[in-house]
Formats: C-alpha cells, sequence, structure tokens
C-alpha cells in the first residue's frame, strides 16, 4: 500500500468519479484508508475501492448482532463476512450469514474477542474489521424449588443464560453451585443458613466478562420433614428348595407399605428367585452364579426411600428316596431317585466317588466296577452336592442283582422271541441270561386254544370269528410260553390257512397244532400241516380223489406245499443263494410232472368221523376239524408215482404210505434246510439276513450237532443266539431287523403298556379281541388279522423288496400311505379312546402316570420297553421337553407313549 495520499483527498474534496478515480490511480498510484466503526480498522485498494465496517462492539453469548458493510468507489457493492479471518466463523468463534448478521459461540473464547471482517467481492484487497467483545450471558430465574434433603436442603433453579461459572446466591451469600445446563442449577444448603425463615432469597451470577446478576427470585421454603427410612430384616442365606422370609421396617411413614424387588427386578425372576408381596423369597430351582442376589424392599410412602439385603443361595440338601443297581460284571449302573441332586452331584458307592450323571433334580444315575457272585447284593450309596453349601444325604442300601446279560439284549432277545416286551420280563432275562431264558420256554407246556364248542357262545352265533380271535389275543398277550407263541406266529405266516374259507373251529385246531409243533421236528410239522383238516380245507387236499382215466388229481396242496412250505421255486444253496446253470438262469426245484405225481401221492384223504373214527367214503356234510384227516383207501390212487430226486413210490401202496414217502422225499431235499432257514429269520429277527447267517442256521437244519436233522429247538436257539442277532445288543448302529407288521405291532404296544382284557373269563367266553373293535380303529383297518390272509401266499411275500431300492423287506409289503396314517389314528385309539373289550392304564395314578412326575424316568422306561433302551439321544430330549411343561400326569404319560409308538425309529424292529 502507498503511504502518500492522493490529492483530491488532501484537498478535501469528494470522492472522484469512478473510472476518472481509477485513471488517476493508475498513473500515481494512490492508495486509500477509510476508518471503521469503533475499533475497527479498514484498507483502500489502488483502485480506490474502500470498506467501512458499523455494528455494536459487543454481544452476549447466545446472543446475534447486525453488523453492516458500506463499499465506496465500486459498483458491486457486496462483501463476504469473516470470523477471525474464517469465512462465516466457526463453531469456536461464532458464526456470521452473508449478511452480517452475527452468532456468538456456545462459549466464550479465550481472548474474550473475535475480529469481524468484511471483504469486497469487487476487489477483495479492499477490506474492514471491528473487533467484537463477547460478555457472558445476563442470567435469569424462571422458577426454583427448595426440598429437604436430611440436615440440607437441595435447591434447583431454573431460567436463562447459565454457565459453568454461575454461581447461586441464597440469601446474599454465595453457594456451591452445579451447573447442570444452559437453563438449571442446583446447589445444596446447610440449614443453618436458611434458618428461620419461610422464603429463600436467590440470584444468579455471571461472571466477566459482562458479569451481570439476575433478579432476585424468593422461593418458598417447605416444612423439613423427616426422611422415609427402610431397612430389611431376614436369614442372609437359604437353600435350593427352601423358602426365607423378609421383613422391612418403614420409618417416618404411617405408609408402612413396601414393594418387594430381586436384583432390582420387581417380583424377580425364574433365574435370580421369586419374591411374593409379603416379602416370602424362594430361590430358583438351580443355584445361580454368583450364588448372591440382592432383596430390596422399596417404600410405597416415597419411592426414594429403600432398603437392602444380600441373600446367598446355597446348593439344596440331597435326599435319597431310593437306589436300585443294574448290569452285569463288572459293570453296573446305580440309579438313584430323590429330591435336591444338582448339576455336579456326586453319587457315592461304598464311600468312594462314582462317574456321575445328572439326569434331573430328582434323578442320577453312576456307573461302577464290581464283581458279584449271583443273587441279589445291597452297596451303600450317597449322594453329595458341591459348593456352595456342599452336603452329604442319609446313606441308602442299593439292592443289587448280579445280571448274566443286559437290559439292552434282554429287550431285544423279547422283541424277537415274544409278542412284546414287558419290564419284568426284561429285568427276568436280564438275570438268567439269554440262554437260560430260552431254556425256561422250551420246557414250558404249549397253550392252546380252547375248542369252540358246538353250538358256539352266545356272542359267536352269527360268526365264530370273534372267538376264535378273542382267543388267540388272549393267548398272545399272556401266555407264559411266549417263544412258543410267536414262533407259532411265524409258522401260520408261512403255512398259511385263513379264516377267509376255513372254518374258525378248524383255525383253532391247526392254531394247537403249530403251538404243539413248534418246538419239535419240521418232518412232525410238515405230516400235522399236511393232514389238518384246516390245510385239507383250504388247499384242497380233503376229499381229494384219484384221478379217472386221462385226468390229474387235484394239485392245489401239491404245489403249495414244495412253493411255499419247504422247497422254494428254485434250487437254492445253503446260504439261500440261488443255483444257477451254464447260462446264469435259476434251476427249477420241481417239474409239473412231479407236481402230478404229489398230487396223486396225497389222494383219499378225508374228514374223521365225529368219533374221530375212519370214514368209509368220503365226509362232505361236516368236517371234524379236531382229529387229523383219515385216509379212505378206496379213493387213494395206487399207481407208481416219481418225485423229486427220482425218488419212486411203488405202485400199490396205502395211502398212508405214499404220504410218508412223499413227505419224507420232500424232508430230506436240501432246498428245505436254506428255505425254511430264511424264512423264520425273517420273522423273528431280520427282513434282510445275510448269506452267512442263513448258512450257519441252514447247517443246524441239517444236523442239530446230534445228527438229528429239522430239529427246530436247535433251529430257533441258532437264529436267536447267532451273532448277527446279537450284534445291535452292544452297537446299535447295526443294521438289520425288520418292519413291525401291524400285528406283531399291536402286541408289542399292549404288553408294554400292560393291557388286561376286561372280560378274561373262561374259555369262549372271552370276547374281547384287538382284532375287531367297537372303535373304528382296530387292528382291522390296518389289513392284518391272525389268520385272515386274503391268500395262502400271506399278507406280503419273503422276497418282497421295497420299490426303488434293492432292500428285500417283506413287511413292507404292507405298508402304504394309508397304512401310515391308519396306524396313526389306531394309536390314538389305543391311548385315549382305549381298544373296546381291554384296559391300558394311562392315569396320573397308573404305572406310566406315576413315573410321569420324572419326565426322564418316563421316557427312559419307555425307551427300555419299546426301543431296547436304545432311543437317540435327540428323540429323548425332544419328548421330555414336549412333555415336561404338561401338568397332568395322566396326559404326559399319554403324549410320551403316543410319540414312542408313533415314531419311526420304534416301527423298526432292530
Amino acid at each position: 500500500m502507498h503511504s502518500r495520499k492522493c490529492w483530491w483527498q488532501c484537498a478535501g474534496s469528494g470522492l472522484v468519479a469512478g473510472a476518472f478515480a481509477a485513471f488517476l490511480t493508475g498513473i500515481v498510484g494512490c492508495s486509500t484508508s477509510v476508518k471503521g466503526a469503533l475499533g475497527s480498522s479498514s484498507s483502500t485498494t489502488s483502485d480506490g475501492v474502500s470498506v467501512e465496517v458499523t455494528g455494536d462492539s459487543q454481544v452476549r453469548l447466545g446472543g446475534k448482532t447486525q453488523f453492516k458493510a458500506t463499499v465506496t468507489n465500486a459498483s458491486d457493492t457486496s462483501v463476504s463476512w469473516e470470523v477471525n479471518g474464517v469465512v462465516g466463523g466457526s463453531s469456536l468463534t461464532g458464526t456470521i450469514s452473508t449478511s452480517g448478521l452475527y452468532t456468538t459461540p456456545s462459549s466464550i473464547p479465550s481472548s474474550d474477542a473475535v475480529t469481524i471482517t468484511a471483504v469486497s467481492q469487487a476487489s477483495s484487497g479492499a477490506t474492514a474489521s471491528a473487533t467484537e467483545n463477547i460478555l457472558n450471558p445476563a442470567p435469569t430465574i424462571s422458577s426454583a424449588t427448595v426440598s429437604a434433603s436430611g440436615a440440607s436442603y437441595s435447591i434447583t433453579v431454573k431460567g436463562t443464560g447459565y454457565i459453568q461459572q454461575s454461581q447461586l446466591q441464597v440469601q446474599g451469600t454465595p453457594v456451591t453451585t452445579t451447573f447442570v445446563s444452559a437453563t438449571q442449577l442446583t446447589a445444596t444448603v446447610d440449614l443453618s443458613l436458611v434458618a428461620g425463615t419461610t422464603t429463600l432469597a436467590l440470584a444468579v451470577t455471571n461472571p466477566d466478562p459482562g458479569a451481570d446478576t439476575s433478579a432476585t427470585y424468593n422461593a418458598k421454603l417447605a416444612v423439613v420433614a423427616p426422611a422415609v427410612t427402610v431397612s430389611v430384616s431376614g436369614n442372609a442365606q437359604v437353600r435350593v428348595g427352601s423358602t426365607v422370609q423378609f421383613t422391612a421396617a418403614v420409618v417416618n411413614s404411617s405408609n408402612t407399605a413396601v414393594s418387594w424387588k430381586v436384583n432390582n427386578v420387581a417380583g424377580g425372576t425364574s433365574t435370580t428367585g421369586t419374591i411374593s408381596s409379603s416379602g416370602l423369597f424362594t430361590p430358583p430351582t438351580a443355584t445361580p452364579n454368583p450364588n448372591t442376589v440382592t432383596i430390596t424392599a422399596v417404600s410405597q410412602a416415597s419411592a426414594t426411600a429403600s432398603g437392602s439385603l444380600t441373600e446367598t443361595i446355597l446348593n439344596p440338601l440331597p435326599a435319597i428316596s431310593s437306589a436300585t443297581a443294574s448290569g452285569m460284571n463288572p459293570s453296573y449302573t446305580i440309579s438313584v431317585s430323590g429330591t435336591g441332586f444338582v448339576d455336579g452331584s456326586v453319587v457315592q458307592v461304598q464311600g468312594t466317588a462314582a462317574t456321575t450323571s445328572f439326569v434331573s433334580p430328582t434323578l442320577l444315575t453312576a456307573t461302577i466296577s464290581m464283581t458279584l457272585a449271583s443273587g441279589t447284593a445291597t452297596v451303600p450309596v450317597a449322594v453329595v452336592n458341591p459348593d456352595p453349601g456342599g452336603t452329604t444325604s442319609a446313606v441308602a442300601n442299593a439292592p443289587v442283582q448280579a445280571t448274566l446279560t443286559t437290559a439292552i439284549a434282554a429287550a431285544r432277545l423279547l422283541d424277537q422271541a415274544t409278542f412284546g416286551p414287558t419290564l419284568n420280563d426284561i429285568q427276568h432275562v436280564e438275570t438268567v441270561g439269554l440262554s437260560g431264558y430260552l431254556s425256561e420256554q422250551f420246557q414250558l407246556p404249549a397253550t392252546t386254544l380252547a375248542t369252540i364248542s358246538t353250538p358256539p357262545p352266545t356272542p359267536c352265533t352269527g360268526d365264530q370269528i370273534p372267538c376264535l380271535q378273542s382267543e388267540w389275543w388272549q393267548a398272545a398277550l399272556t401266555a407264559p410260553d411266549q417263544l412258543r407263541q410267536r414262533v407259532a406266529f411265524a409258522l401260520s405266516e408261512m403255512f398259511v390257512i385263513s379264516t377267509d374259507s376255513v372254518n374258525s373251529a378248524g383255525v383253532v385246531s391247526y392254531q394247537n397244532m403249530l403251538v404243539n409243533d413248534a418246538f419239535g421236528n419240521f418232518s412232525t410239522l410238515l405230516n400235522d400241516v399236511t393232514l389238518s383238516p384246516g390245510m385239507g380245507v383250504y388247499l384242497n387236499m380233503m376229499n381229494s380223489n384219484k384221478p379217472g382215466t386221462g385226468q390229474i388229481a387235484n394239485e392245489n396242496y401239491a404245489r403249495e406245499a414244495m412253493q411255499l412250505f419247504s422247497l422254494g421255486l428254485d434250487l437254492l444253496n445253503q446260504d439261500g443263494s440261488l443255483q444257477l446253470d451254464g447260462n446264469g438262469n435259476p434251476i427249477p426245484t420241481y417239474t409239473q410232472d412231479q407236481v402230478q405225481a404229489y398230487a396223486r401221492a396225497y389222494t383219499g384223504w378225508t374228514s374223521a368221523t365225529a368219533s374221530g373214527g375212519v370214514p368209509t367214503n368220503f365226509i362232505y356234510s361236516s368236517t371234524n376239524y379236531a382229529s387229523p384227516m383219515m385216509a379212505v383207501e378206496s379213493a387213494h390212487d395206487e399207481t407208481s408215482k416219481t418225485l423229486l430226486d427220482g425218488t419212486v413210490l411203488p405202485a400199490g401202496q396205502t395211502a398212508e404210505d405214499d404220504l410218508a414217502g412223499a413227505l419224507q422225499s420232500i424232508f430230506n431235499h436240501p432246498n428245505v434246510a436254506p428255505f425254511i432257514s430264511r424264512q423264520l429269520i425273517q420273522h423273528l429277527v431280520t427282513s434282510n439276513p445275510s448269506a452267512a447267517y442263513v448258512s450257519r442256521v441252514s447247517a443246524v437244519f441239517s444236523n442239530d450237532g446230534n445228527g438229528v436233522r429239522g430239529n427246530l429247538q436247535a433251529v430257533i436257539t441258532a437264529i436267536l443266539l447267532d451273532p448277527e442277532a446279537r450284534a445291535g445288543d452292544t452297537d446299535p448302529t447295526v443294521d438289520g431287523g425288520h418292519l413291525r407288521e401291524p400285528v406283531l405291532w399291536m402286541t408289542d404296544v399292549m404288553r408294554g403298556l400292560g393291557a388286561t382284557n376286561n372280560d378274561a373269563t373262561a374259555g369262549n367266553n372271552v370276547v374281547a379281541n384287538a382284532s375287531y373293535s367297537t372303535v373304528a380303529n382296530s387292528l382291522s383297518s390296518l389289513g392284518q388279522l391272525p389268520y385272515g390272509a386274503s391268500s395262502v401266499f400271506n399278507f406280503f411275500p419273503p422276497n418282497y423288496v421295497i420299490p426303488g431300492t434293492t432292500a428285500n423287506a417283506p413287511e413292507f409289503g404292507l405298508e402304504n400311505t394309508a397304512n401310515a396314517t391308519l396306524r396313526l389314528s389306531l394309536t390314538n385309539t389305543i391311548v385315549y379312546s382305549k381298544i373296546a373289550g381291554f384296559t391300558i392304564d394311562l392315569s396320573a395314578t397308573g404305572t406310566f402316570g406315576t413315573l410321569a412326575s420324572s419326565p426322564g424316568n418316563l421316557v427312559n422306561a419307555l425307551g427300555t420297553i419299546f426301543m431296547h433302551g436304545q432311543m437317540p439321544a435327540d428323540m429323548q430330549t425332544e419328548i421330555v421337553n414336549q412333555i415336561t411343561p404338561m401338568t397332568d400326569l395322566g396326559e404326559r404319560a399319554r403324549v410320551a407313549v403316543y410319540l414312542v409308538i408313533t415314531s419311526s425309529q420304534y416301527k423298526i424292529e432292530h
């Protein structure tokens, strides 16, 4: 900037016109200086443009002030505004608008002043500045509250213009002040300061810069009431499972009511414990971590008055109600029932800690290793709970039965060898072992069905099938010779007759024959089946006459006796696999000529007389089902007959001789062992036995070890004790088993649930049965009734393969969507409506209802009965979770039973 003044300014003349002034400036280089507002400075550019700033020189914090800029010697009179050199200012120094309106910052800058500058937009060198002093705001009081607080008063002042350094004056005396906000201050004053007054004179003073004091505000002084206090008393510790009573003392209030909290939550929670309105504290079901909670009583007269107490929660006192042991040397499981068990409880057996599993607050299990002699012993058992509050229960004596097998193995054997396991039977097999149980069963006398009288009992006058079914069900559910009954059922599905065409009295006799022959020799069985009146009627051997010239005898029984009852269609290896010719094709077992030869060998048989004697002619008017068929020699074909393997029955033999020779030729055929062995395995153990399994059993069929062929008792033992049958006893993942066909599913359920026959009186008066029921959902709905097959091929063929797979699974021949749905309906009937004539107690007071007090115990028991103790853990957990919220123990039992027996895991007998 030039220091000399232009001549026209020195002469005191006015401003030269813009263009001329610019010209002169360009010639002489003259500059001008115009003084602005008070404390301001300005500059003039070489072209003569100058700026002047006017406005107030001070403003209070929180306020605004308007600045004006005058620009000369320029047609563009607009300016831009700066605060401390920053266009538009900032939050620390204040802001200024484009029109010059300055707004102070939220707090006074360190220098208490800022510089306001206007810059010409026509010539940026032309500026003018002014110093703006920022003062503290002027405080005001709009309201004040005064409240007693013990030996002092709390004062709250509200208004405007408060800053961190604002100070409240009480009765003209400055007091320690707390800044809350620009509109609120608080202070606490000693009672001595306000003694003897009824009002307090209040004022607020703000310091420099711009120190100022508000107008005095007179606040009424309330009468000081004594503070309400609350104290809590009660036992400082409590055990889980107990309660503790707390009391609250309220002082300085006529309202002594309180509200209770646990850990500051009204009424508490399930995890910290709950407290009633009367102060009764109930700890949670499990000791929390940490194991202390705060019990608080809050005055209902004054929400700020409360009292608290720290409560220590200890583990419960364990108590044993019963203890039992199961297992086999040297590994046993101790089950301890009682109360007060926690996760971390340890079972002590004979004073030594055992590996313990926490099942529920009422059940622990522990594993121990010890060797016991046969018989029953007792071991002392105690339960130790851990800290906090660790304690030991009283000692209980657990009976231990030295067992020969596991509950799993026992249940699996019973599932294969009976119409269904029961808890009592499982425990018995554990004690006597698998072989011991089979030996017992082989020694039991046969339970046979009563002969249906003539005339039949009143309930069976129109139809004798209900009497047959009633007797069958009674034997299946209650007969002690369960193995014999189960084998007879398997035989009835191999040597099929049906009430579709056989009188029920004939079926009763046939069933009794199978039961009696179940443990005998296969040759005897084959002979008795052949001469059974029921089979004679069913497959037309009864009254089959010798053929006339150019005719053939009735082939029905002759064909099925080989195809279905003994040999099968194709030659077999001893492991059940097909023998193949040189072209890889199966080799037929017999020819059509041989079928005809056997048909002629079986001619001449008819019903015995009513007294069991030999008739002289065929009997057509009535059939004696109680006696085997008798031969009428005049009706027998006496010609020579060439049978299997070149066996020849010479001409002139009697009907008895031909029959014996024909059956012996079949019995000695090598196909019989694998054909019959495989089907018995399928019915008793697994649908798809390995070739090695079949081969091992076939070998026993061929020779029981004593040179006897066809010993069914030896064959059954070999089937049930074979390593493949027993593999699942220790490894639940082993493939095997079979779908429970409807009859076996239902007998298993009814035996497992302890069904009793309400009409279990003598003989044919037993009219209740599970096949036909007044309830629509009965076994008949599932398409299978004992002795109710629609053909000689049974309800399903032994070689049925599940479509889309290679799995041989005969029972799946009955399984379809409709059948699966109907089985669910039938389950509902069993569990809720009951099968007519039977009682299944699933009430709260029944066996399963009592177990339901512990959902875990109930599901364990059902798993033992119905799933050999091998229920998958996730399934067990899910069922327990589903039934635990139910308060009705009977409903718990019913729902648990329903979920188990409808599960896919149960439908497969593994």
